[in-house]
Protein backbone atom coordinates (compact mmCIF):
# COMPACT_ATOMS: atom_id res chain seq x y z
CA UNK A 1 0.00 0.00 0.00
CA UNK A 2 1.46 3.50 -1.25
CA UNK A 3 0.63 6.76 -0.62
CA UNK A 4 0.52 8.94 3.02
CA UNK A 5 2.14 8.66 5.91
CA UNK A 6 -0.90 9.18 7.69
CA UNK A 7 -1.69 5.96 8.80
CA UNK A 8 -5.39 4.87 10.94
CA UNK A 9 -4.49 2.32 13.30
CA UNK A 10 -6.25 -0.49 12.22
CA UNK A 11 -5.88 -2.74 15.12
CA UNK A 12 -7.43 0.37 17.30
CA UNK A 13 -10.11 0.42 14.83
CA UNK A 14 -11.37 -3.30 14.68
CA UNK A 15 -10.84 -3.47 18.63
CA UNK A 16 -13.43 -0.72 19.21
CA UNK A 17 -15.90 -1.96 16.81
CA UNK A 18 -15.43 -5.64 18.37
CA UNK A 19 -16.18 -3.59 22.01
CA UNK A 20 -19.26 -2.22 20.38
CA UNK A 21 -20.25 -5.54 19.17
CA UNK A 22 -20.37 -6.75 22.55
CA UNK A 23 -23.35 -4.03 22.86
CA UNK A 24 -26.60 -6.01 22.08
CA UNK A 25 -24.42 -9.31 21.37
CA UNK A 26 -26.39 -12.63 20.31
CA UNK A 27 -25.44 -15.73 20.96
CA UNK A 28 -25.14 -16.56 16.92
CA UNK A 29 -22.41 -13.37 17.27
CA UNK A 30 -24.19 -10.79 15.47
CA UNK A 31 -25.81 -7.85 17.63
CA UNK A 32 -29.46 -6.78 18.36
CA UNK A 33 -29.18 -3.13 18.95
CA UNK A 34 -33.03 -1.95 18.35
CA UNK A 35 -33.22 1.65 17.59
CA UNK A 36 -34.22 4.15 21.35
CA UNK A 37 -33.69 0.99 23.25
CA UNK A 38 -31.56 0.42 26.04
CA UNK A 39 -29.15 -1.46 24.48
CA UNK A 40 -29.05 1.57 21.96
CA UNK A 41 -28.86 3.90 24.61
CA UNK A 42 -25.28 2.42 26.08
CA UNK A 43 -24.11 2.25 22.22
CA UNK A 44 -24.62 5.75 22.10
CA UNK A 45 -23.21 6.82 25.86
CA UNK A 46 -20.11 4.43 24.65
CA UNK A 47 -19.67 6.45 21.56
CA UNK A 48 -20.77 9.64 23.10
CA UNK A 49 -17.95 8.96 25.68
CA UNK A 50 -15.42 7.78 23.12
CA UNK A 51 -16.22 11.50 21.46
CA UNK A 52 -15.29 13.11 24.37
CA UNK A 53 -12.19 11.82 25.62
CA UNK A 54 -11.01 13.20 22.25
CA UNK A 55 -12.49 16.56 23.33
CA UNK A 56 -14.98 16.67 20.48
CA UNK A 57 -18.18 18.53 21.31
CA UNK A 58 -21.64 16.33 21.40
CA UNK A 59 -25.02 17.45 20.40
CA UNK A 60 -27.98 15.91 19.87
CA UNK A 61 -30.75 16.52 17.41
CA UNK A 62 -34.45 16.78 18.34
CA UNK A 63 -35.25 13.16 16.49
CA UNK A 64 -31.95 11.83 18.01
CA UNK A 65 -28.91 12.41 15.71
CA UNK A 66 -26.09 12.76 17.21
CA UNK A 67 -23.08 15.24 16.10
CA UNK A 68 -19.33 14.97 17.47
CA UNK A 69 -17.20 18.03 16.45
CA UNK A 70 -13.96 18.65 15.67
CA UNK A 71 -12.86 22.53 15.59
CA UNK A 72 -10.73 23.28 12.20
CA UNK A 73 -8.41 25.94 12.22
CA UNK A 74 -10.36 28.33 10.09
CA UNK A 75 -14.04 29.03 12.34
CA UNK A 76 -15.41 30.73 8.74
CA UNK A 77 -15.42 26.87 6.78
CA UNK A 78 -18.19 24.94 6.85
CA UNK A 79 -17.74 21.70 8.49
CA UNK A 80 -16.83 18.21 6.67
CA UNK A 81 -19.43 15.49 7.53
CA UNK A 82 -18.77 11.93 8.38
CA UNK A 83 -20.62 9.27 9.31
CA UNK A 84 -23.20 6.29 9.40
CA UNK A 85 -25.89 4.35 12.06
CA UNK A 86 -25.20 2.53 15.16
CA UNK A 87 -28.98 0.63 15.24
CA UNK A 88 -29.21 -2.79 13.93
CA UNK A 89 -31.46 -5.10 12.31
CA UNK A 90 -33.68 -7.54 15.47
CA UNK A 91 -30.62 -10.24 14.43
CA UNK A 92 -28.18 -7.89 12.54
CA UNK A 93 -24.33 -8.11 11.67
CA UNK A 94 -21.41 -6.47 14.00
CA UNK A 95 -20.50 -3.88 10.58
CA UNK A 96 -23.78 -2.24 8.98
CA UNK A 97 -23.49 1.11 10.36
CA UNK A 98 -21.39 0.39 13.12
CA UNK A 99 -18.53 0.18 10.73
CA UNK A 100 -18.79 3.67 9.15
CA UNK A 101 -19.28 5.18 12.38
CA UNK A 102 -16.45 3.80 14.41
CA UNK A 103 -14.24 4.42 11.12
CA UNK A 104 -14.86 7.75 11.63
CA UNK A 105 -13.82 7.88 15.08
CA UNK A 106 -10.75 6.50 14.28
CA UNK A 107 -10.33 9.26 11.23
CA UNK A 108 -10.37 11.11 14.02
CA UNK A 109 -8.02 9.63 16.73
CA UNK A 110 -5.76 9.49 14.02
CA UNK A 111 -5.99 13.44 13.38
CA UNK A 112 -5.22 13.52 17.26
CA UNK A 113 -2.45 10.96 17.39
CA UNK A 114 -0.80 13.40 14.70
CA UNK A 115 -1.75 16.32 16.12
CA UNK A 116 -3.21 17.55 12.63
CA UNK A 117 -5.66 20.36 12.69
CA UNK A 118 -7.38 20.25 9.32
CA UNK A 119 -8.59 23.51 7.86
CA UNK A 120 -12.68 23.11 8.33
CA UNK A 121 -14.01 21.62 11.28
CA UNK A 122 -14.82 17.77 11.07
CA UNK A 123 -18.34 16.42 12.16
CA UNK A 124 -18.98 12.66 13.05
CA UNK A 125 -22.40 11.53 12.73
CA UNK A 126 -24.24 8.35 14.37
CA UNK A 127 -27.97 8.70 12.68
CA UNK A 128 -31.26 7.92 14.69
CA UNK A 129 -33.17 4.54 13.32
CA UNK A 130 -31.40 3.72 9.39
CA UNK A 131 -32.66 0.78 9.86
CA UNK A 132 -36.43 0.82 10.44
CA UNK A 133 -36.92 -2.34 12.23
CA UNK A 134 -38.84 -1.08 15.53
CA UNK A 135 -40.60 1.48 14.29
CA UNK A 136 -40.98 0.93 10.51
CA UNK A 137 -39.50 3.43 9.10
CA UNK A 138 -36.02 3.36 7.88
CA UNK A 139 -33.84 6.49 7.47
CA UNK A 140 -35.93 8.03 10.19
CA UNK A 141 -33.25 10.27 11.27
CA UNK A 142 -31.60 11.28 8.30
CA UNK A 143 -34.60 11.50 6.62
CA UNK A 144 -36.23 13.63 9.27
CA UNK A 145 -32.84 15.94 9.37
CA UNK A 146 -33.16 16.19 5.57
CA UNK A 147 -36.87 17.66 6.07
CA UNK A 148 -38.47 14.02 4.16
CA UNK A 149 -40.23 13.13 6.80
CA UNK A 150 -42.18 16.03 9.70
CA UNK A 151 -40.52 15.87 12.83
CA UNK A 152 -44.44 15.37 14.35
CA UNK A 153 -44.88 12.43 11.90
CA UNK A 154 -41.98 10.44 13.17
CA UNK A 155 -42.85 11.04 16.73
CA UNK A 156 -46.02 9.72 15.97
CA UNK A 157 -44.43 6.47 14.93
CA UNK A 158 -44.41 3.85 17.70
CA UNK A 159 -43.61 0.18 17.96
CA UNK A 160 -45.50 -3.58 17.97
CA UNK A 161 -45.78 -2.52 21.56
CA UNK A 162 -47.31 1.22 20.71
CA UNK A 163 -44.35 3.02 22.30
CA UNK A 164 -43.98 6.13 19.82
CA UNK A 165 -40.66 7.06 19.00
CA UNK A 166 -41.25 10.47 21.33
CA UNK A 167 -41.77 8.29 24.20
CA UNK A 168 -39.17 6.02 23.29
CA UNK A 169 -36.52 9.37 23.14
CA UNK A 170 -37.67 10.44 26.28
CA UNK A 171 -37.12 7.32 28.06
CA UNK A 172 -33.52 6.69 27.14
CA UNK A 173 -33.07 10.01 27.03
CA UNK A 174 -31.66 11.32 23.61
CA UNK A 175 -34.24 13.86 22.24
CA UNK A 176 -31.94 16.88 21.75
CA UNK A 177 -32.22 20.44 22.31
CA UNK A 178 -31.03 20.97 18.97
CA UNK A 179 -33.31 21.49 15.57
CA UNK A 180 -33.76 18.21 13.38
CA UNK A 181 -33.14 20.11 10.02
CA UNK A 182 -30.06 20.58 7.72
CA UNK A 183 -27.47 23.20 8.46
CA UNK A 184 -24.39 24.66 6.34
CA UNK A 185 -21.91 21.93 5.25
CA UNK A 186 -19.61 21.50 3.33
CA UNK A 187 -19.38 17.68 2.61
CA UNK A 188 -20.74 13.93 3.88
CA UNK A 189 -18.53 10.51 3.19
CA UNK A 190 -19.94 7.35 4.16
CA UNK A 191 -18.03 4.50 4.69
CA UNK A 192 -20.23 1.33 4.85
CA UNK A 193 -20.22 -2.54 4.18
CA UNK A 194 -21.46 -3.26 0.76
CA UNK A 195 -24.57 -5.66 1.88
CA UNK A 196 -23.99 -7.21 -1.77
CA UNK A 197 -21.38 -9.94 -3.51
CA UNK A 198 -20.02 -7.88 -6.27
CA UNK A 199 -16.95 -6.39 -4.34
CA UNK A 200 -16.20 -10.06 -2.93
CA UNK A 201 -17.02 -11.83 -6.27
CA UNK A 202 -14.79 -9.55 -8.52
CA UNK A 203 -11.88 -9.30 -5.79
CA UNK A 204 -12.32 -5.23 -4.89
CA UNK A 205 -10.94 -4.23 -1.88
CA UNK A 206 -12.69 -0.80 -2.58
CA UNK A 207 -16.43 0.19 -4.06
CA UNK A 208 -16.54 3.85 -5.30
CA UNK A 209 -20.29 4.51 -4.62
CA UNK A 210 -21.21 6.90 -7.89
CA UNK A 211 -25.09 6.97 -6.26
CA UNK A 212 -27.98 5.04 -5.30
CA UNK A 213 -30.77 3.56 -7.01
CA UNK A 214 -33.80 4.39 -7.52
CA UNK A 215 -37.07 2.32 -5.77
CA UNK A 216 -40.68 2.11 -5.40
CA UNK A 217 -42.24 0.47 -2.37
CA UNK A 218 -46.31 -1.27 -2.05
CA UNK A 219 -48.34 -2.50 0.34
CA UNK A 220 -50.57 -5.29 -1.41
CA UNK A 221 -54.02 -6.92 -0.21
CA UNK A 222 -55.67 -9.44 -2.01
CA UNK A 223 -59.45 -10.27 -1.26
CA UNK A 224 -60.67 -13.28 -1.96
CA UNK A 225 -63.47 -15.79 -0.30
CA UNK A 226 -62.19 -18.08 2.93
CA UNK A 227 -63.96 -21.88 1.64
CA UNK A 228 -63.46 -25.40 2.78
CA UNK A 229 -60.43 -26.83 1.31
CA UNK A 230 -62.36 -30.09 0.58
CA UNK A 231 -65.75 -29.42 -0.47
CA UNK A 232 -64.74 -26.22 -2.50
CA UNK A 233 -63.96 -27.11 -6.32
CA UNK A 234 -61.90 -25.25 -8.76
CA UNK A 235 -64.96 -23.56 -10.37
CA UNK A 236 -65.95 -22.04 -6.81
CA UNK A 237 -62.55 -20.77 -5.68
CA UNK A 238 -61.29 -17.21 -4.88
CA UNK A 239 -58.12 -18.22 -3.44
CA UNK A 240 -56.36 -14.88 -2.09
CA UNK A 241 -52.77 -17.11 -2.03
CA UNK A 242 -52.92 -18.44 -5.32
CA UNK A 243 -53.65 -14.94 -6.63
CA UNK A 244 -50.81 -13.49 -4.69
CA UNK A 245 -48.32 -16.19 -6.38
CA UNK A 246 -49.34 -14.88 -9.50
CA UNK A 247 -48.77 -11.18 -8.40
CA UNK A 248 -45.32 -12.62 -6.83
CA UNK A 249 -44.20 -14.18 -10.40
CA UNK A 250 -44.77 -11.12 -11.88
CA UNK A 251 -42.39 -9.39 -9.97
CA UNK A 252 -39.75 -11.96 -10.88
CA UNK A 253 -40.34 -11.56 -14.53
CA UNK A 254 -40.48 -8.14 -14.26
CA UNK A 255 -37.06 -7.51 -12.40
CA UNK A 256 -35.12 -10.76 -14.52
CA UNK A 257 -36.28 -8.64 -17.49
CA UNK A 258 -34.19 -5.80 -16.65
CA UNK A 259 -31.13 -7.96 -16.44
CA UNK A 260 -28.83 -8.25 -13.67
CA UNK A 261 -29.49 -4.50 -12.81
CA UNK A 262 -33.71 -5.64 -12.02
CA UNK A 263 -34.53 -5.68 -8.68
CA UNK A 264 -37.91 -6.71 -7.59
CA UNK A 265 -38.94 -8.43 -4.09
CA UNK A 266 -41.59 -9.92 -1.73
CA UNK A 267 -40.47 -9.89 1.06
CA UNK A 268 -43.35 -9.81 3.27
CA UNK A 269 -46.11 -12.26 3.12
CA UNK A 270 -49.38 -12.80 5.99
CA UNK A 271 -52.30 -15.15 5.01
CA UNK A 272 -55.46 -13.35 7.21
CA UNK A 273 -56.39 -16.61 8.97
CA UNK A 274 -54.17 -19.51 7.87
CA UNK A 275 -55.64 -23.22 8.65
CA UNK A 276 -54.50 -26.02 6.27
CA UNK A 277 -57.98 -26.84 5.08
CA UNK A 278 -59.40 -23.56 4.42
CA UNK A 279 -59.00 -21.62 1.21
CA UNK A 280 -57.22 -18.22 2.30
CA UNK A 281 -59.60 -15.33 1.69
CA UNK A 282 -56.86 -12.60 2.06
CA UNK A 283 -53.45 -12.02 1.97
CA UNK A 284 -51.33 -8.92 2.52
CA UNK A 285 -48.03 -8.36 1.18
CA UNK A 286 -44.66 -5.89 0.37
CA UNK A 287 -43.76 -5.16 -3.44
CA UNK A 288 -40.33 -3.23 -3.84
CA UNK A 289 -38.76 -2.46 -7.18
CA UNK A 290 -35.36 -0.65 -7.67
CA UNK A 291 -32.73 -0.08 -10.39
CA UNK A 292 -30.46 2.44 -11.05
CA UNK A 293 -32.33 4.75 -13.64
CA UNK A 294 -34.83 6.59 -13.14
CA UNK A 295 -36.80 5.82 -16.05
CA UNK A 296 -37.56 1.90 -15.40
CA UNK A 297 -39.04 2.65 -11.92
CA UNK A 298 -41.28 5.46 -13.15
CA UNK A 299 -42.24 2.41 -16.02
CA UNK A 300 -42.73 -0.22 -13.42
CA UNK A 301 -44.59 2.66 -11.13
CA UNK A 302 -47.40 2.79 -13.83
CA UNK A 303 -47.21 -0.35 -16.00
CA UNK A 304 -47.24 -3.02 -12.46
CA UNK A 305 -49.78 -2.05 -10.71
CA UNK A 306 -52.49 -2.41 -13.71
CA UNK A 307 -50.76 -5.55 -14.95
CA UNK A 308 -51.03 -7.24 -11.44
CA UNK A 309 -54.60 -6.29 -10.90
CA UNK A 310 -55.56 -7.74 -13.96
CA UNK A 311 -53.46 -10.90 -12.43
CA UNK A 312 -55.68 -11.04 -9.54
CA UNK A 313 -59.08 -10.24 -11.50
CA UNK A 314 -58.63 -12.96 -13.48
CA UNK A 315 -58.66 -15.55 -10.27
CA UNK A 316 -62.09 -13.67 -8.89
CA UNK A 317 -60.21 -12.23 -6.02
CA UNK A 318 -59.75 -8.00 -5.79
CA UNK A 319 -56.48 -6.41 -5.26
CA UNK A 320 -56.25 -3.53 -3.16
CA UNK A 321 -52.53 -1.97 -4.25
CA UNK A 322 -51.00 1.52 -1.88
CA UNK A 323 -47.98 3.10 -3.39
CA UNK A 324 -45.90 4.29 -0.07
CA UNK A 325 -43.43 5.60 -1.70
CA UNK A 326 -40.85 6.35 -4.47
CA UNK A 327 -37.30 7.51 -4.03
CA UNK A 328 -35.26 8.92 -6.95
CA UNK A 329 -32.26 7.68 -8.34
CA UNK A 330 -29.65 9.60 -6.09
CA UNK A 331 -26.04 10.22 -7.68
CA UNK A 332 -23.43 11.79 -5.75
CA UNK A 333 -21.42 14.74 -5.83
CA UNK A 334 -19.06 13.95 -8.47
CA UNK A 335 -16.29 16.42 -6.77
CA UNK A 336 -16.71 14.06 -2.92
CA UNK A 337 -16.62 10.65 -5.47
CA UNK A 338 -13.73 11.78 -7.57
CA UNK A 339 -11.64 12.53 -3.29
CA UNK A 340 -12.33 8.77 -3.25
CA UNK A 341 -11.50 7.40 -6.72
CA UNK A 342 -8.43 9.15 -6.07
CA UNK A 343 -7.82 8.12 -2.43
CA UNK A 344 -7.94 4.86 -3.47
CA UNK A 345 -5.59 4.78 -6.43
CA UNK A 346 -3.06 7.03 -4.10
CA UNK A 347 -3.12 3.80 -1.68
CA UNK A 348 -3.07 1.29 -4.38
CA UNK A 349 -6.02 -0.34 -3.31
CA UNK A 350 -7.75 -2.16 -6.31
CA UNK A 351 -11.65 -0.77 -6.92
CA UNK A 352 -14.37 -0.36 -9.22
CA UNK A 353 -17.79 1.61 -9.24
CA UNK A 354 -20.64 0.83 -8.04
CA UNK A 355 -24.50 1.72 -7.62
CA UNK A 356 -25.93 1.30 -4.06
CA UNK A 357 -28.47 -1.59 -4.12
CA UNK A 358 -29.24 -0.18 -0.68
CA UNK A 359 -30.98 2.50 0.87
CA UNK A 360 -28.03 4.81 2.94
CA UNK A 361 -28.36 7.98 5.16
CA UNK A 362 -25.91 9.42 2.53
CA UNK A 363 -29.15 9.21 -0.04
CA UNK A 364 -31.07 11.80 1.95
CA UNK A 365 -28.07 13.89 3.21
CA UNK A 366 -27.20 13.87 -0.50
CA UNK A 367 -30.39 16.04 -1.06
CA UNK A 368 -28.68 18.81 0.95
CA UNK A 369 -24.97 18.31 1.21
CA UNK A 370 -22.30 16.93 -1.72
CA UNK A 371 -21.87 12.96 -0.62
CA UNK A 372 -20.37 10.42 -1.73
CA UNK A 373 -19.98 6.92 0.11
CA UNK A 374 -17.42 4.22 -0.10
CA UNK A 375 -18.24 0.54 0.19
CA UNK A 376 -15.69 -2.63 1.53
CA UNK A 377 -16.61 -6.33 0.27
CA UNK A 378 -18.61 -8.39 2.94
CA UNK A 379 -18.32 -12.06 3.46
CA UNK A 380 -20.52 -13.88 0.40
CA UNK A 381 -22.23 -10.31 0.56
CA UNK A 382 -24.49 -10.97 3.24
CA UNK A 383 -26.06 -8.09 5.60
CA UNK A 384 -29.09 -7.80 8.10
CA UNK A 385 -27.79 -11.40 9.27
CA UNK A 386 -25.79 -12.43 12.67
CA UNK A 387 -23.24 -13.88 10.53
CA UNK A 388 -22.59 -10.73 8.43
CA UNK A 389 -18.32 -10.85 8.17
CA UNK A 390 -15.48 -8.58 6.83
CA UNK A 391 -11.79 -8.75 7.61
CA UNK A 392 -9.93 -6.92 9.85
CA UNK A 393 -8.07 -5.47 6.32
CA UNK A 394 -10.86 -4.73 4.47
CA UNK A 395 -12.24 -2.57 7.48
CA UNK A 396 -8.17 -0.95 7.49
CA UNK A 397 -8.66 -0.51 3.68
CA UNK A 398 -12.09 1.64 3.93
CA UNK A 399 -11.10 3.51 6.57
CA UNK A 400 -7.93 4.65 5.16
CA UNK A 401 -9.78 5.55 1.87
CA UNK A 402 -12.28 7.68 4.51
CA UNK A 403 -9.29 9.61 6.01
CA UNK A 404 -7.62 10.43 2.98
CA UNK A 405 -11.00 11.72 1.46
CA UNK A 406 -12.46 13.70 4.55
CA UNK A 407 -8.87 15.31 5.43
CA UNK A 408 -8.55 16.43 1.71
CA UNK A 409 -11.69 18.14 1.62
CA UNK A 410 -11.75 19.33 5.09
CA UNK A 411 -8.12 21.03 3.39
CA UNK A 412 -9.05 22.02 -0.27
CA UNK A 413 -7.96 25.40 -1.33
CA UNK A 414 -10.99 27.69 -1.58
Amino acid sequence: MSGTNQRIDGKRLWDSLMAMAEIGATPKGGVKRLTLSDVDKKGRDTFKGWCEALGLTVRVDAIGNMFARREGRDPKRLPVLLGSHLDSQPTGGKFDGALGVIAGLEVIRTLHDLNIVTEAPIELINWTDEEGSRFGHSLMGSGTWAGIYTLEKTYGLKDVDGVSVSEALDQIGYKGPNPAKPFPADAYFELHIEQGPILEKEGKQIGVVTGAQAQVWYDAVITGQDSHAGTTPPSARKDALVAAAKVITLVDDLMRARGEDGRGTVGFLQIAAPSRNVVPGEVRFSVEFRHPDDAQIQGLAKTFPEQAKALVEATGCKLDLTELFVIPAQPFDPACVDLVRQATKRLGFSSREIISGAGHDAVYVARSVPTAMIFTPCKDGLSHNEAESILPEEAEAGCQVLFEAVVARANRAL
